[in-house]
């Protein structure tokens, strides 16, 4: 009888105080709220609670509410919490502005993880401008998150270099960096295989260091391109991925950012690269940005 005793007064997790109960799960993933979310109505209070959901939001929007307008004549609902907020942050089509003009950085997060995902317009990457003021063109362009879009008018060098402080990413995350970009009607010079593109962390290349790619895969062009040159070496080219929001994007490599230790605090800069080895005419590429999201 003692012993069935002990037994119906052992603690069970549902015992602890919501308080415990909300700190313990704010330690885990939104993934892993949700699935506590799932286990009984009591969990699911605490798993949705602005305490648990405000740990997964990015420092600078841990005050956050979505507001809800409501229609003329009725009275406004009350604001909306944290989780609320969160998954607003994880739409990608409506990334919040960050970085100083706020007009050429992107911020959203992954579902699924929290991880913070970031991208870098045209405007915020470094552009060869060594064949003349005439290499590039800005203009609108309607799948643009961004003001505009850069354009390839003409050139014979084309490298695209990217730079982000690894600290704007999450600690600890494997991530993919990716080159968003379209090609106009027109275009020149971006079908052969001589491609390249690298990934560097504190000047430190991520192996393998290089990775050929291209941008617009044409087996004639490439035939014509082989006959005159043994291209990049013995890796087949990576090829781009075309997205449900209209633009293509080609993985340029990835890392492992640092921990939550003092390298990020030193200044450290992801830097990512997009070249092409040959010196001939190039137009056509419409360049929308540089993504960095986190590899699930």
């Amino acid at each position: 009888m003692a012993g069935d005793q002990r037994q119906q007064e052992r603690t069970q997790v549902g015992d602890l105080p919501e308080v415990c109960l909300a700190h313990a799960i704010a330690l885990t993933s939104p993934r892993d709220a949700c699935r506590c979310a799932a286990v009984s109505p009591a969990f699911r209070a605490t798993a949705d609670s602005d305490h648990v959901w405000r740990r997964f939001l990015p420092p600078g929007h841990r005050g956050a509410s979505v507001s809800v307008h409501p229609p003329q004549g009725q009275q406004a609902p009350k604001p909306a919490g944290s989780k609320d907020a969160y998954l607003r942050l994880c739409d990608a089509g409506a990334a919040v502005p960050v970085g100083e003009g706020s007009g050429t950085q992107r911020l959203w997060l992954d579902r699924a993880s929290g991880a913070r995902c970031y991208m870098l317009s045209a405007r915020a990457l470094s552009l060869p401008w060594d064949d003349g003021e005439f290499s590039w063109r800005w203009a609108l362009h309607p799948l643009s998150r961004f003001g505009d879009v850069a354009e390839l008018v003409e050139c014979t060098s084309l490298d695209i270099y990217a730079r982000l402080p690894a600290a704007e990413l999450t600690p600890a995350t494997t991530y993919a960096a990716y080159l968003i970009y379209g090609v106009a009607e027109g275009h020149r010079g971006l079908s052969y295989p001589d491609q390249e593109t690298t990934v560097a962390l504190g000047g430190a290349r991520v192996a393998p260091a290089r990775h050929a790619v291209c941008l617009h895969p044409d087996e004639a062009e490439a035939r014509k391109f082989r006959a005159v040159s043994r291209g990049t070496g013995d890796e087949e080219p990576r090829r781009p991925r075309l997205r449900e929001d209209g633009w293509s994007e080609m993985e340029m490599g990835r890392l492992r950012t640092p921990g939550d230790g003092g390298r990020q605090a030193a200044g450290e800069e992801v830097v990512v690269s997009f070249e092409v080895l040959g010196w001939y005419p190039k137009r056509g590429l419409i360049l929308e940005g540089v993504e960095f999201r986190p590899v699930n």
